[in-house]
């Protein structure tokens, strides 16, 4: 037996069913990564532009500390990245930034989790369809080739009805990696826009703490509500 014959036996005594079952698997990981997803976006939603107007207002009255705890009772992961940089102004606008792009890599690995999955499986659910479509067929035409075989009357027709419940399974299969696909893909591609929205919202607020930090007022306005750590400032200077 050549290995085109051991594959189609393999398939045929396989059946389609063991991918509708895969798929059925699939599915339901799917179903629960999108309902985490979308449990998190909604936590960790905030009125950015309330946060942009308390974050202005506090730097520019040089209340610091109530700036960082204006960022600190919001769960957005803005809020998150903006009060690392706030913690990193008394080292100056440099290390601010380099803190709150690292703060923003950080952040976006806990946006994304869980997403490649979801990209993956929209792209790849139909092939898997595709495959229980392929194992149907060459079953539909195993049974039609016996149907050749076999006389005419009751047989015929029973071989017939074997054949046409092979191809609706087949479709079935097909039918079931679209269902599982599209809305993998609409999902992913809606969570991936929430992030650049996210993203985007972060580069926002960052601007107005460096271009606080980088304005002449902004050394007088960090210095005073933390003592300590104006030797390390005087330090540099002198250094200089």
């Amino acid at each position: 037996m050549d290995i085109v014959s051991k594959a189609k036996t393999l398939m045929l005594a396989m059946g389609a069913s063991p991918i509708m079952y895969l798929m059925l698997g699939l599915s339901v990981l799917s179903l629960g990564i999108i309902l985490e997803r979308a449990w998190f976006f909604f936590c960790t939603a905030d009125d950015v532009e309330r946060l942009a107007r308390h974050l202005d207002a506090n730097l520019e009255a040089g209340d610091v500390d109530a700036a960082i705890q204006g960022m600190r009772e919001s769960r957005s992961a803005e809020a998150a990245i903006v009060m690392t940089g706030l913690l990193k102004a008394p080292r100056g606008a440099e290390a601010a930034a380099e803190a709150m792009i690292g703060a923003t890599a950080v952040q976006r690995m806990k946006l994304e989790r869980g997403l490649a999955y979801l990209g993956t499986l929209g792209n790849n659910a139909p092939f898997i369809g595709l495959f229980g479509t392929v194992i149907g067929i060459i079953m539909a035409f195993e049974k039609l080739g016996t149907a050749g075989k076999a006389a005419a009357g009751a047989a015929s027709a029973t071989a017939s009805a074997d054949v046409m419940s092979s191809i609706a399974e087949a479709l079935v299969a097909t039918a079931i990696g679209l269902l599982v696909a599209i809305p993998s893909v609409a999902l992913y591609n809606y969570f991936q826009r929430r992030i650049k929205a996210t993203v985007s919202s972060t580069e926002a607020l960052t601007r107005i703490v460096l271009s606080w930090l980088k304005s002449e007022t902004a050394p007088s306005a960090v210095l005073p509500s933390h003592p300590s750590r104006l030797a390390v400032v005087i330090a540099g200077r002198q250094a200089v």
